[in-house]
């Protein structure tokens, strides 16, 4: 999979882009990402890649023309590729969005940075506008690494191991929901002990247990997910015999 980072600072990327996950997919030859500095698509000879809004007010502006030149260069390669603007405006990335956007060949990322980007290039180029949170960053580089790091996770052979993106907090295999506790070495810390059930080897008990513990916590720390996620009718009876309440709706997936 490829990824195009369209940034004023693309030195921003040089440390996330070789650590870790990222450092080996592409070392592994999973993904490619490039970066693009907006400024070498600007026109005049102070390199401008914003100026004041029209109708004025506050801030600036970035100028569609080296941001339109910036994508067209990064379609270079002759892909379908998607161009996606990620702002405070836009779709909230969720677990569904990465795995959706999971599927393409090639992203082209745009750090929209200031007041915002000029209304007809978001018109002309932007296939999806995406936005991490309700907060306002200084720009979208940062958020344009939470959206590399969420899809380049589930990219194939990219994880150790396999299962761990399907079960994940969120993923299918959680359901939509939180994960269950993890414990590890030692068994007993600052007075805690491992619970008994995952010292037993009793492989039905512990997938019990977690499946309990995984729908207590998000209960209790996210229950809007709740409503969403789906039990069968031996699962619910489990839930009724430990004494655990779900929401009226949603729960009916045989």
């Amino acid at each position: 999979m490829r990824f195009d980072i369209l940034t004023i600072f693309p030195d921003f990327f040089s440390s996330p882009l070789a650590e870790g996950m990222i450092r080996r997919a592409v070392q592994d030859g999973l993904v490619l990402i490039q970066t693009h500095n907006i400024r070498d698509y600007a026109t005049d000879k102070h390199a401008m890649t914003d100026d004041r809004p029209f109708g004025g007010g506050e801030g600036m502006v970035m100028k569609p023309e080296p941001l339109a030149a910036a994508v067209e260069q990064a379609r270079g390669s002759g892909v379908d590729a998607r161009v996606v603007l990620l702002t405070p405006q836009g779709r909230t990335l969720d677990q569904q969005l990465a795995e959706e956007l999971a599927g393409e060949e090639q992203l082209i990322l745009v750090c929209g940075r200031y007041e915002g980007v000029d209304e007809r290039f978001r018109a002309a180029y932007v296939d999806l506008e995406v936005s991490i949170g309700d907060y306002i960053l200084t720009g979208g580089e940062p958020a344009a690494l939470v959206l590399l790091d969420s899809v380049i996770r589930l990219l194939p052979g990219v994880l150790g191991c396999g299962d761990s993106a399907e079960n994940d907090t969120f993923s299918r295999g959680s359901r939509g929901g939180l994960k269950y506790p993890q414990y590890t070495r030692p068994r007993i810390f600052a007075g805690r002990e491992v619970p008994e059930v995952l010292l037993s080897g009793d492989h039905a008990a512990i997938e019990r247990w977690r499946f309990l513990a995984a729908v207590r916590r998000t209960i209790s720390r996210r229950p809007e997910l709740v409503a969403a996620m789906e039990f069968t009718p031996a699962e619910r009876k489990l839930l009724r015999e430990n004494d655990i309440s779900l929401p009226p709706a949603g729960n009916g997936g045989e």
